[in-house]
C-alpha cells in the first residue's frame, strides 16, 4: 500500500505573507523611520515566529487570518520598539551615583558638548594655522595637562588600561616589573594588572605580601632585568587593619639608586583636592610629580568630569619614547575625544571647574538643596492623588566609577510605595519610561536621588510619576 502523504497544517495560510503584513497602517508608519528595508527584516522574523507557533501548536485555536494579521503587526512594532532601545540613549539617572559605570560615567559640560560639535566636522586636530603646515594632535590639550599637574611632558590614549599597556610594552616589554601583591587588583570590566602586564610583554614580579610591602621587598627584587616599579592606586577598594606600604616619595629614592623608572597608576587621580566635596583618598596628580614620580596615568572621565581617556604625565624623556612607539598611534585618541578633554581641562585651568562641570557640581550640592527640589516635585505629585505613596528620607550618593570607595555624599531620597503595585512593578515602570528612568531599591521601596538628576530633567521625572 503506498505511503501517505503528510499534509502541513492548514492554518499556516492563515499566516500574514510579508508583502501583507508591510501594507499594515503600523508597518507603513514604521518604514518613515526605519526605512523599507529594516521593517522589511523585522516583519520576516515576525512571520517566522507566527509559523513556529503554528507549528508547535502554541497558537490559540480558532483564529482568524483577520485576527493573525493584526497580530502580527502587533508584534512588529514591538520588536522595533525593542531594537529601539538596544542602541545608546539618554537617560536620567536617578541613582545618585554620580560616576555610574554603567550609564557612562561622567557627563559632559556644555563647553566640552560645544567643543565637540566644532570639532565634528573639520578640525585643526593635525594643522597650524600660524604657520599653515602641519600640527601636533592634542597639543593644546597636553600643554593643559602639564600646566595643571607640573609635569614635563603629558600624553593622552584612549582609556587607563591602554595608558598601562603603552607604558609597561614600550618601559619595560623586554624586561621585568616591580609590583606589590596588595596591589594586583581587578578595577572593574575584567581589567586585570596581572592580564595587562602580561599582555604588554614585561615579566611581573610580586614583591611583599597581600596586607604589607616593605622597601626592603623592592631592593631585593631588583636585578639587572628590572626595568620598572610600578604602584597600583587601589581606586575601588581599601584595605585597612594591619597594612602598611612605602609611600611613594620613599620608593622613589630606591628607583633612585636603581636608576629605574617609577610608574603610578592612579587610577580616578585628582587634579585639584576635593576633599571639600567628600572625595578622600584619591591621588593627586601634582604631589605625585611633586613626590618625584616619573610617568602617572589617570582616567579623563571620572574626577576630571570629561571623556573616556587615558591620561599620562611625566618625564619629557620617557613620554617621548612613549609618543614614538608605533603602538601609540593605535591608541592615540580622535578628534571627538581630545576636543572634550581640552575644554575640560581649560575649565580646570581657569578655577571654574566647580560650576562649570557636572561632576563637580553634582558632588558640591548640599542636602539641604536637594531636599528642597525633592519636595517641590513631592507637592506637584500628590497634588494629583495619583495613589502614590511619596516621602522624604535620609540617604546617602555614591561618587562611583571606582572613585572614594567608602565615601558618601549625604543626601535627601524620594522614596515610593504604591498600596497595589510592588515595587519591582514600579522600579520597571520608571526604567520603561520616555526617556528611562534609573532609580534603586531598598527596603521595598523605589529611590530617587536628585543629585544626579539635571534640573532640566525634574518636569520629565515628575510626569513619569505622575504615570504610575
Amino acid at each position: 500500500m503506498p505511503e501517505s502523504k503528510k499534509v502541513g497544517d492548514p492554518r499556516l495560510r492563515l499566516v500574514p505573507s510579508i508583502d501583507q503584513l508591510l501594507r499594515s497602517n503600523e508597518a507603513v508608519k514604521l518604514q518613515a523611520t526605519l526605512g523599507l528595508k529594516r521593517v522589511t527584516a523585522l516583519a520576516r522574523s515576525v512571520t517566522a515566529e507566527i509559523r513556529t507557533a503554528v507549528r508547535d501548536g502554541s497558537l490559540e485555536a480558532g483564529i482568524t487570518s483577520e485576527t493573525l494579521r493584526d497580530k502580527a503587526a502587533k508584534r512588529l512594532e514591538e520588536l522595533a520598539t525593542t531594537e529601539s532601545r538596544a542602541g545608546i540613549r539618554s537617560v536620567i539617572n536617578a541613582t545618585g551615583v554620580v560616576l555610574h559605570t554603567n550609564l557612562g560615567r561622567a557627563p559632559l559640560s556644555d563647553a566640552a558638548l560645544k567643543a565637540i560639535n566644532e570639532a565634528a566636522r573639520y578640525s585643526t586636530l593635525e594643522y597650524d594655522t600660524a604657520s599653515g603646515l602641519r600640527g601636533k594632535r592634542g597639543a593644546r590639550a597636553e600643554a593643559l595637562l602639564c600646566q595643571l599637574t607640573g609635569a614635563e611632558e603629558a600624553l593622552i590614549v584612549n582609556n587607563c588600561a591602554a595608558a598601562a599597556l603603552l607604558i609597561l610594552a614600550v618601559i619595560a616589554g623586554d624586561g621585568e616589573t616591580l609590583v606589590s601583591r596588595g596591589e594586583l587588583v581587578e578595577i572593574g570590566g575584567d581589567f586585570r594588572v596581572p592580564d595587562v602586564m602580561a599582555s604588554s610583554g614585561t615579566r611581573m614580579i610580586e614583591v611583599g605580601t597581600t596586607n604589607k610591602t616593605h622597601l626592603d621587598d623592592y631592593r631585593k627584587a631588583i636585578t639587572s632585568k628590572t626595568r620598572l616599579i610600578m604602584r597600583v592606586h587601589p581606586s575601588n577598594y581599601r584595605v585597612v587593619g594591619f597594612v602598611s606600604s612605602p609611600d611613594l616619595s620613599q620608593l622613589v629614592s630606591v628607583a633612585r639608586d636603581a636608576m629605574i623608572p617609577l610608574y603610578e597608576d592612579a587610577g580616578s587621580g585628582q587634579l585639584s583636592d576635593l576633599s571639600n566635596l567628600g572625595v578622600e583618598g584619591e591621588p593627586v596628580i601634582s604631589r605625585l610629580i611633586s613626590d618625584g614620580a616619573d610617568l602617572i596615568s589617570f582616567s579623563g572621565d571620572k574626577l576630571l568630569g570629561s571623556i573616556q581617556a587615558g591620561l599620562i604625565v611625566g618625564k619629557r624623556s620617557i613620554v617621548d619614547r612613549l609618543r614614538r612607539h608605533p603602538l601609540y598611534r593605535a591608541l592615540r585618541c580622535d578628534k571627538i575625544r581630545i576636543a572634550a578633554i581640552e575644554a575640560t581641562l581649560s575649565a580646570h585651568q581657569k578655577a571654574t571647574a566647580q560650576s562649570d562641570i557636572p561632576v563637580l557640581r553634582m558632588m558640591a550640592l548640599t542636602k539641604t538643596e536637594i531636599r528642597a527640589r525633592a519636595q517641590r516635585i513631592i507637592s506637584e505629585v500628590s497634588n494629583r492623588k495619583h495613589g502614590l505613596v511619596l516621602e522624604l528620607i535620609d540617604g546617602a550618593s555614591a561618587v562611583g566609577g571606582g572613585a572614594g570607595p567608602t565615601d558618601n555624599l549625604p543626601t535627601t531620597l524620594i522614596a515610593i510605595s504604591h498600596p497595589e503595585r510592588s515595587t519591582q512593578e514600579l522600579e520597571t515602570s520608571l526604567r520603561s519610561s520616555n526617556p528611562p528612568i534609573i532609580a534603586r531599591i531598598a527596603e521595598q521601596k523605589v529611590l530617587l536621588d536628585l543629585r544626579t538628576v539635571f534640573p532640566d530633567q525634574e518636569d520629565l521625572l515628575q510626569s513619569a510619576l505622575e504615570n504610575l
